[in-house]
């Protein structure tokens, strides 16, 4: 297959439409439920695009997690605009089956969604199956690069990148030497963050003492799903000694923010701006920085390219190079601290300029 290279930037316009349009919650519907939007806004301004508009089937959390879905949906949101097209964002169901994933992507593409997108490497074997019965739609996986398909487009970034920075953050941030990471499910993929996490609190001090906790080890246990789990997780680690605290953990982060801000110690949040959400005012003075993931970004990309009639395929990963992952500056009180965001940004320029190579594992 070819592979193409073209790489996805962080998108600031999606940023912005991400403050406006993370606000919605709600999970655990199921595809038969009118959960998400299912509207028709036109067939493409000045295009041929001939679709019924962009499918988007979401992570396990949904919509209204203040992280890595809600990014999903401002890209989703910022293209269905931008474009004038339809779309239908569904919600997953609670403890749902590849078989129930593989259900909801095929009802969108008999009703003409191009492109469908699968927020999550777990939606990888169900747009494998469903791509395949489907040649003319053009599918994008998140977080995945396994489907290796004519009309397959494979999402993916450099996750640990911006996690090293949010390491650094963390090690020039903590009065104590002592931070922590807490990660939703016991898996590569999360790996990558507590590694990159990891790399950067060495790289500033190696005494430093990292506490490290995952919420469970599958995800249909709620690893990503519950702020309950997050809160007793972070409290845990406040108590432990920790005075930072960087999670990977999805809509359980909620828990891990609002526990730190309780206690009166830095949290560093992920994939969107957390310190922008307003499901997340009232902690936002405790949210030092976000590792960003501009999944808006992928998606809207997606559907550019289907819009414009050159569907992207094959893997695209968005690191610090490219925009495509970064550390947010946006709370007030961080960029005051002048060292710790001096240490950042060499770091920045560091993994850029090829000094730093950031271990995935």
């Amino acid at each position: 297959m070819r592979r193409i290279s073209r790489r996805t930037r962080l998108s600031q316009a999606a940023v912005a439409v991400a403050v406006v349009v993370l606000t919605a919650a709600g999970c655990g519907e199921t595809s038969d439920e009118s959960s998400g939007s299912d509207t028709e806004s036109g067939s493409g301004s000045g295009s041929g695009y001939k679709g019924k508009g962009i499918g988007l089937a979401y992570d396990i959390g949904g919509k209204g997690d203040q992280s890595f879905n809600d990014a999903a949906f401002a890209g989703f949101d910022k293209a269905r605009k931008e474009f004038k097209i339809g779309g239908n964002d569904i919600e997953p169901s609670d403890g749902e089956s590849d078989a129930d994933k593989v259900q909801r992507l095929t009802q969108m593409a008999k009703a003409g969604y191009n492109p469908i997108v699968g927020v999550g490497f777990i939606y990888a074997p169900a747009v494998k199956e469903v791509a395949a019965k489907y040649p003319k739609i053009t599918f994008a996986v998140i977080d995945d690069a396994q489907v290796q398909a004519k009309n397959v487009a494979d999402m993916v970034f450099a996750e640990e990148q911006a996690s090293y920075l949010a390491g650094v953050a963390a090690a020039k941030a903590s009065k104590k030497d002592h931070v922590g990471f807490i990660g939703g499910v016991d898996i590569p993929l999360i790996h990558k963050f507590e590694t990159g996490f990891v790399q950067g609190v060495t790289s500033v001090d190696p005494k430093i003492k990292i506490e490290k906790r995952y919420l469970t080890e599958k995800p249909e246990d709620g690893g990503f799903s519950n702020p309950s789990m997050g809160k007793e997780a972070a409290g845990g680690q406040v108590e432990a000694g920790a005075d930072v605290i960087y999670h990977a953990a999805g809509l359980s982060g909620q828990g891990v923010i609002q526990e730190a801000a309780a206690k009166k110690v830095w949290a560093i949040g992920v994939d969107s701006d957390q310190y922008k959400q307003k499901a997340l005012a009232a902690s936002k003075d405790w949210i030092l920085g976000s590792a960003l993931k501009d999944v808006g970004g992928a998606v809207y990309e997606v559907t550019k390219s289907v819009v414009d009639g050159k569907p992207l395929s094959g893997e695209h990963r968005g690191d610090l190079k490219t925009g495509g992952v970064g550390f947010s500056d946006s709370n007030p009180k961080y960029q005051a601290m002048t060292e710790v965001v001096a240490a950042v940004d060499k770091a920045k320029e560091d993994i850029i300029s090829g000094k730093v190579t950031v271990k995935t594992e």
